[in-house]
């Protein structure tokens, strides 16, 4: 199918082959298309190490997987999502996602996407299928200037400082961005649906459908990022995922809903009141004993944690309720045979494969477990005495190194590999300013 997809496309003379490495960056090649074929067959190579570079493209200085292995190569084959359009370039391309094997064909445990699809086969061995759905929040910036601002709507010529909650006009003002980013996700396959403006400065959010294959909403997360940026930029402005571009207004979330049916297909949360199963408040309990040690994964970057403060639409404790947006862990209301989880931690500057992996990976320990949450808040969480998520970089850091729940859901090699890069990344950081770390994090997260 991936041979016959070029066949039909003559238009395209060049194709990239890329994958997510750690931080969710696109890392590949550009490849004339004639000789597209051949890496659909043989696939491509190149070190394993690529996977493990910090947020500049660094090699991480104390890698074992440079010097110490003599930089050895992975062998990257095409995944099942096959050639994609790049519609945001100028020159018809196309994209075909590849992920890391070793030579022997085995996964290499340090590649992302992996890490979720060893999660998904858990669910699959227990006859079970996530189902998952995202909300993307991401800002439309002016990055021409000193200072970040809201680019002039190409209607008026005006720009508009101020909060859009929910405003139609916000969305009018930048209607043709939008009608091209609709139309470029239904060329990508990417199911974009309600799109609205958010309380920040030129900030909006569109919402990825739900569907049964979460290894497919993950790339379609990181597509869709890769995806908004590019056309952004065709569009004489920035778009950019990261967690908190503006201190004083709220920072991009990426929020995760959740549910699970069995071999039937029947919602195992479900049990046909309000409150939902045992099996939702296991899942629950999993997450929250999870949360504070996977909190690197939903806040990667030091930026982040500029996002996880109190009053911030963001949470910063470990508790659930049901329909409370304060809390990390909210059970949203509506039908109840759709009754589901919605995961609100994470930043949109995440790596989607980690987060959902981590996600998924601590709701089936919770099922696995038996687990039990404590009773679910009411009223606001910041007003709480409740347990805290890491309020610092540093913290998350050593919370995510040192805990005894992610090697049940993380490969030894990711978690190495993932602390060495955070760590490096750190030491550079703190020799910069808040103003120089957002022009590292505006176009890369």
């Amino acid at each position: 199918m991936m041979k016959n997809w070029l066949r039909k496309h003559p238009e395209v003379r060049t194709i990239r082959v890329a994958a997510a490495d750690l931080n969710g960056q696109a890392r590949g090649k550009r490849i004339p298309a004639r000789f597209a074929e051949k890496v659909v067959t043989d696939g491509t190579r190149f070190p394993m190490s690529v996977l493990n570079l910090d947020i500049w493209g660094e090699d991480i200085e104390d890698s074992p997987l440079i010097f110490d292995s003599g930089d050895a190569d992975g062998v990257l084959r095409p995944t099942e999502r096959g050639f994609i359009p790049m519609p945001w370039l100028e020159a018809p391309t196309a994209l075909l996602p590849i992920w890391m094997f070793r030579e022997n064909g085995t996964p290499y445990e340090g590649d992302p996407r992996h890490a979720l699809a060893a999660v998904l086969n858990r669910y699959t061995a227990r006859g079970l299928t996530p189902v998952v759905a995202m909300e993307l929040e991401f800002f439309l910036i002016d990055d021409s200037g000193k200072t970040l601002q809201v680019p002039t709507s190409p209607r008026s010529g005006r720009r508009r400082k101020a909060a859009e909650t929910l405003a139609l006009r916000a969305l009018d003002a930048f209607d043709t961005f939008f009608t091209d980013l609709y139309d470029m996700c239904e060329a990508m396959d990417i199911p974009a649906d309600t799109a609205i403006s958010e309380a920040g400065l030129g900030q909006f959010e569109i919402n990825l459908m739900h569907g049964d294959d979460a290894l497919k909403a993950a790339d379609d997360a990181w597509l869709f990022k890769m995806l908004v940026k590019g056309l952004a930029r065709r569009h004489g402005f920035a778009a950019s995922f990261m967690a908190k571009p503006y201190p004083d207004y709220s920072g991009n979330g990426l929020h995760t809903h959740f549910s699970v049916l069995d071999a039937n297909g029947a919602n195992i949360f479900s049990n046909g009141g309000p409150e939902g199963s045992a099996a939702l408040h296991q899942a629950i309990a999993g997450c929250l004993a999870a949360m504070h040690d996977s909190t690197l994964l939903f806040a990667p970057h030091a930026n982040s944690y500029d996002r996880l403060v109190p009053e911030a639409h963001a949470p910063n404790n470990v508790c659930w309720a049901y329909e409370n947006r304060t809390s990390a862990i909210r059970v949203p209301s509506g039908s109840v045979s759709a009754r589901r989880v919605e995961h609100r931690v994470s930043g949109g500057d995440v790596n989607p494969y980690l987060m959902l992996a981590a996600i998924l990976g601590a709701a089936l320990m919770g099922m696995e477990d038996g687990l039990t949450p404590p009773p679910p808040i009411t009223g606001s969480a910041y007003a709480l005495d409740l347990p805290q998520l890491p309020t610092t970089w540093d913290d998350a850091i050593d919370a995510f190194d040192t805990s005894t729940v992610m090697p049940r859901i993380f490969p030894a090699e990711l978690i190495r590999n993932y602390v060495l890069t955070k760590r490096q990344e750190q030491r550079y950081m703190a020799e910069l300013s808040a103003e120089e770390q957002v022009e590292v994090y505006l176009d890369t997260v």
